[in-house]
């Protein structure tokens, strides 16, 4: 376990760093355009990817692991944490600062994207 935990821990810290390089690719879509699209595609694959990955192995292993072993006070603890540190890209908080290039992406016609699939999933 504390080797997962240790992967996840600088997962955590490589995520931000790609969201980060995300964010400039999504700049340098929206202002330069369709020059910039394919790198902005390609690197969200990548981090959807990622993502999905990181995810399941906090739920498939951290999450069991932690049923069987916090207490309702730990919980409590950790649901307080979680409810001062919301995630915009987990469904909570404000998307707006995306909607403009998100509406960019979908007016034009472009290929399917192999994660779109999974993501849809």
């Amino acid at each position: 376990m504390s080797e997962t935990l240790k992967r996840l821990d600088q997962e955590h810290t490589n995520g931000e760093r790609a969201i980060r390089h995300l964010e400039h690719l999504m700049i340098a879509y929206e202002v330069m355009g369709e020059s910039r699209r394919e790198a902005f595609e390609n690197a969200v694959g990548r981090y959807v990817e990622f993502y999905l990955s990181h995810m399941g192995l906090e739920e498939q292993t951290i999450l069991p692991a932690a049923k069987a072993h916090l207490s309702p006070e730990d919980w409590a603890e950790l649901d307080q944490a979680f409810a001062e540190n919301r995630d915009p890209l987990a469904g909570h908080g404000s998307l707006e600062t995306y909607q403009p290039v998100v509406q960019k992406s979908c007016k034009k016609p472009r290929r399917r994207l192999a994660w779109a699939d999974h993501a849809a999933a």
